[in-house]
């Protein structure tokens, strides 16, 4: 919570004893807990689904026609159907909470005037917290002393890089310092800091229900209206007939309860179960079962840049020297890469890697054999670039660095009788001497490609001299720092535009770099939308017209607010949205969608929270992946549940015929049970293995309010069920000429049914 009051507590900290009296007063530094349902109320929740409901109603009517097995059966599937699916999702969640636990917990503090660590729960307001790169910062703070620190917001703003932060400046809990040490006094904990706020937004957001559930909906209800009529129609016709009234509502009850497919409900729930494991082998972990048909029928995709299209790593593309320019073609952080360039160039750009290294703390390390980055990414470029150089620049202990700043936009290292200095090239040019006139041509080109620019200079000192090392400098050259895109985004764009699925950047990146790497990654086309948060219409209409751009749209400088707002129009313009995110900012936008789809590797715990996959790859593509792959899956579950009725009609009919004939039971209540919830979902699984059929990724998307079911295959389920049920009438015919006893005919019935279903999975 906000301070009421501040007092002066110094450079001491707080005592033990008043942290203890706030910490009673206000509470533990801990975000409210989600309002989340309790493992109960899930397992309920699978249990009591509108086609369970249809079940469950099954199962009284079959106690009311006098049918107890039967009842007992059905119940015993819904059951069964319910846990496996409570632990599917159980499952999902309990690997979330494995890859939350690997968050930090603790933080390092002053208290009586000494550092101490503490759990990050018991910080309080005006705390003295001492920060050093790597940090998680634990609540809202406000800087009072800092070296070269610098914070990395990305989580919570969506900007990536890091952020310098001075003294007085705010830094958000939740973010991670990059660079750099510092202290910083406690301002707000718990439910008062930032993110609280953002996780507020998201704990008010609904989901709204995925495309399957409202069309499975639609399909109970549609069967428990016939089901319903036909019972009641037919109960009628008996009283005409002289069935007495208790007799007459039996057998309605009973005809009722043989028209309802209880198959239907393992069948789907078995064709979600797998394909979330074969999702589980394509670097995506379904948290809900649902998802899994969600993906194949998105319609837009709004996808963050830094991570997801990019590979996150900064790295010098490009040195432009006053001999030419030098490009660096390298992997990842490795100190190899191809340089080429004029002979005179490649020198040139040596002396600027070696002049820009000495400014920068941050390293590229090796450890187990990979080189991994330590500290700003940009700073880790620049370190890069040294060592594929071969220049890398170690300062004395007599170094004096000043440190990059907002105002300043520049940064410097004065070294003996040396001076060196990166920084913004408009900072560097105006504090150098002599500056050639061709120093900053091709910067604009540069900055349009998506590069960030810094320029580099230097100054030689005589010994004793007091001049200000930051001025009267001499030009080196300019470096181009770019975040790559990964290499297999095109293609994955390239099939969405095949698949009819619109793909829109939303991003809290800068415009001109985020519409750069739109722009290279085929993400924009020629007539392509780029706007800001700031700038996007306040009329929703107008909105939607805009977002549903058939050239690409980028949306850069978004806040939260923003993007739940765009999945709310998406949504509300017909489209089914895929909203990714890896950051306490996205959670909102992910559970205002369809589908959130959240960040594995650089993600936050509330955004997979949100998610409904989460990718363990981060990567673009994976997205496309596991949208031919839902596709796919929801084909197949379409010809499972079409097999699924087809092969209940024959069973509706010989269900019905003792009722309507007056002829004894052709299948006794178990052997409908085993038939409709065992055998008949077990061969339907044959269906899942299928393979994709050619155009998957080549046709729309299916209309989020089409039937499961087209009228087409409904009629062609229809008229394999009438021939189904004809050889088994024939079947019957032919054993009672034969004069088998009752128990012998039902089992030839019986068989005949089995060998039907497995003949009908031929056709």
């Amino acid at each position: 919570m906000e301070p009421t009051t501040t007092p002066d507590v110094g450079q001491r900290g707080l005592t033990t004893g008043e942290a203890r009296r706030r910490l009673a007063r206000d509470g533990p530094n801990l975000l409210p807990a989600a309002e989340r349902p309790s493992r109960l109320r899930e397992l309920v929740a699978q249990l009591t689904h509108l086609l369970a409901l249809l079940l469950w109603i099954a199962v009284g009517l079959a106690l009311l026609a006098g049918m107890p097995a039967l009842s007992v059966a059905i119940a015993v599937i819904v059951l069964l159907n319910g846990v496996f699916a409570f632990w599917q999702e159980h499952r999902a969640d309990r690997s979330a909470d494995r890859l939350r636990a690997l968050l930090p917990t603790s933080t390092h503090a002053l208290r009586d005037g000494r550092p101490t660590t503490l759990d990050a729960s018991e910080l309080v307001v005006d705390d003295l917290v001492l920060l050093s790169a790597g940090d998680r910062v634990p609540a809202d703070l406000v800087v009072e002393v800092a070296h070269e620190l610098s914070c990395d917001e990305s989580m919570v703003t969506g900007e990536s890089g890091g952020v310098v932060r001075a003294v007085g400046d705010r830094i958000l809990a939740g973010t991670y310092v990059v660079q750099g040490e510092g202290r910083a006094r406690v301002v707000a904990v718990g439910a008062g800091t930032a993110v609280a706020a953002i996780s507020a937004l998201s704990r008010s957001a609904r989901r709204p229900p995925s495309p399957l559930s409202v069309q499975l909906g639609r399909v109970v209800r549609v069967i428990a209206v016939i089901a319903l009529v036909t019972g009641v129609l037919l109960g009628a016709g008996a009283i005409a007939l002289g069935l007495s009234a208790t007799d007459a509502f039996l057998f309605g009850i009973g005809v009722a309860v043989a028209l309802v497919p209880e198959g239907l409900l393992p069948t789907v729930t078995l064709s979600l179960a797998r394909g979330a494991q074969l999702m589980a082998g394509r670097q995506a972990l379904v948290r809900r079962l649902d998802a899994v048909e969600t993906l194949g029928a998105t319609t837009f995709i709004c996808t963050d840049k830094t991570g997801t299209l990019t590979q996150n790593r900064m790295s010098v593309r490009e040195v432009t020297t006053p001999y030419g320019t030098v490009r660096i073609v390298g992997t990842g952080y490795e100190p190899v890469a191809t340089v080429s360039g004029p002979a005179e160039a490649v020198d040139a750009a040596r002396a600027i890697a070696r002049a820009a290294a000495a400014c920068v703390t941050a390293r590229a390390v090796e450890r187990a054999g990979a080189w991994l980055p330590e500290g700003d990414p940009t700073e880790v470029a620049i370190h890069c670039l040294a060592l594929r150089l071969g220049v890398e620049h170690d300062v004395s202990n007599e170094a004096r660095r000043r440190p990059y700043t907002a105002e300043r936009m520049l940064s410097s290292c004065h070294d003996r009788d040396e001076a060196f200095v990166i920084g913004a090239p408009e900072r560097v040019a105006e504090r150098c001497v002599d500056l050639p006139a061709t120093a900053l041509d091709g910067l604009d080109a540069l900055v349009d490609n998506g590069r960030r620019v810094l320029a580099v200079a230097t100054r030689q000192f005589p010994a004793g001299s007091t001049a200000d090392p930051e001025h009267g400098l001499s030009f080196l050259g300019l470096v181009a720092i770019e975040d790559p895109p990964r290499d297999d985004v095109t293609p994955a764009l390239e099939a969405c535009r095949r698949a009819d699925i619109r793909v829109a950047m939303v991003t809290g990146d800068h415009p001109r770099t985020a519409e750069a790497i739109a722009r290279e990654v085929g993400l924009l086309g020629a007539h392509g939308v780029v706007t800001t948060g700031a700038d996007l219409p306040t009329d929703d209409h107008a909105l939607g017209v805009l977002l549903d751009h058939p050239d690409g749209v980028v949306v850069a400088r978004v806040t939260p607010a923003d993007k739940f707002r765009i999945a709310r129009i998406l949504r509300e313009r017909g489209h089914v949205v895929a909203m990714t995110g890896d950051g306490v900012n996205d959670a909102p936008a992910m559970k205002a969608a369809h589908i959130g789809i959240a960040m594995g590797g650089r993600g936050t715990d509330v955004a997979r929270e949100a998610a409904g996959i989460v990718l363990l790859d981060d990567d673009f593509a994976s997205i496309v992946t596991t949208i031919r792959l839902g596709r796919r899956i929801y084909d197949n579950m379409r010809k499972a549940i079409e097999y699924i009725i087809a092969v209940h009609i024959p069973i509706a009919g010989l269900a019905l015929l003792p009722f309507l004939l007056g002829l004894p039971l052709m299948l006794m209540p178990l052997q409908i049970a085993l038939l409709e919830m065992v055998i008949d979902p077990a061969c339907s699984v044959v269906f899942e293995s299928e393979s994709a059929e050619a155009d998957v990724m080549r046709r729309p998307p299916r209309r989020p309010n089409a039937p499961v079911l087209s009228r087409d295959a409904a009629l062609w389920a229809a008229m394999q069920g009438a021939v189904a049920l004809a050889i088994v009438a024939l079947a019957l015919v032919l054993g009672a000429r034969a004069a088998m006893p009752e128990a012998d005919l039902r089992s030839f019935v019986f068989v005949t049914l089995v060998m039907m279903n497995i003949g009908l999975i031929l056709v």
